[in-house]
């Protein structure tokens, strides 16, 4: 069984606090074949205006310290995790130039429209199913919107707002009901030669789960990814091995990890 994981942050992300070294080593330690480091870039904090200023050389640095102290013992691969594009797509291909040769780039999007003042899917609401109902939608429109755009390799964690509407504030929200939306999210993605990724959520329920990649897989879907999301250590590699037996049982020949931005295929 060939061990990725495609989802990871370090403390040169803003929500995450542990060295590159160390998430890479721990990775290893668990008999990863291969790491996948995606930190965060997008061009503006949730409800702002002001765009955001990164240190791409900071970011290299990681990456050697961290290829240094793994010696050899698993591959790394040089990635990240592109939000919120579509509200500056110029903005975003000018990072990606200067980000320089990429092995993957996760699609994603955290915040709602201008319509909900671009509010972090952190406080997306559960008090008012119909008012959920409403952000899933707008939430599935910039999805799309990113999906016609297309500048990455798969679009992450598409079921995203479950973890924030039932996760975090116990609610009961599915997007059932949303299966045209999908759908078409997914008929865009496609012959683009772009793909999803399956988030293990850090142990919590996939995103997304069962139903919709199996929708995937019916629409033709053959490029999927495997990531934690992990931001510590200790949940590098969780429930990896668990999520491939379900890409299997969903239909799933293989998963993909990336070099220089091209899928490689891994059998199940």
């Amino acid at each position: 069984m060939y061990l990725a994981d495609y989802h990871t942050h370090c403390a040169w992300s803003m929500d995450a606090r542990v060295p590159m070294a160390q998430m890479a080593l721990a990775a290893a330690d668990k008999g990863f074949d291969e790491i996948c480091f995606t930190d965060h870039v997008e061009p503006f904090e949730s409800g702002s205006w002001e765009h955001n200023v990164y240190d791409f050389a900071a970011l290299d640095r990681e990456y050697e310290e961290a290829r240094a102290a793994v010696d050899g013992r698993i591959r790394i691969r040089r990635g990240v995790e592109l939000g919120e594009a579509p509200r500056d797509f110029p903005w975003c291909e000018e990072a990606l130039r200067q980000l320089g040769e990429l092995d993957f780039v996760i699609g994603s999007i955290h915040q709602l429209s201008e319509a909900f003042g671009c509010q972090d899917l952190l406080f997306a609401s559960t008090a008012d199913p119909e008012l959920s109902r409403r952000q899933i939608r707008d939430y599935l429109e910039l999805v799309l919107k990113q999906a016609h755009w297309g500048n990455f390799c798969v679009q992450g964690h598409l079921t995203l707002p479950l973890r924030y509407m039932n996760e975090l504030r116990h609610g009961h929200m599915t997007f059932d009901g949303f299966e045209a939306e999908v759908e078409e999210i997914f008929r865009v993605l496609i012959p683009k030669g772009l793909g999803i990724e399956l988030n293990t959520n850090r142990g919590h329920t996939p995103l997304p789960d069962e139903k919709w990649l199996r929708l995937y897989r019916r629409c033709g879907g053959e490029i999927i990814t495997l990531g934690t999301d992990a931001h510590t250590p200790e949940y590098v590699g969780c429930c990896i091995r668990e999520r491939q037996a379900l890409l299997k049982e969903c239909g799933f020949r293989a998963f993909c990890t990336f070099e220089k931005r091209k899928p490689i295929f891994h059998d199940l």
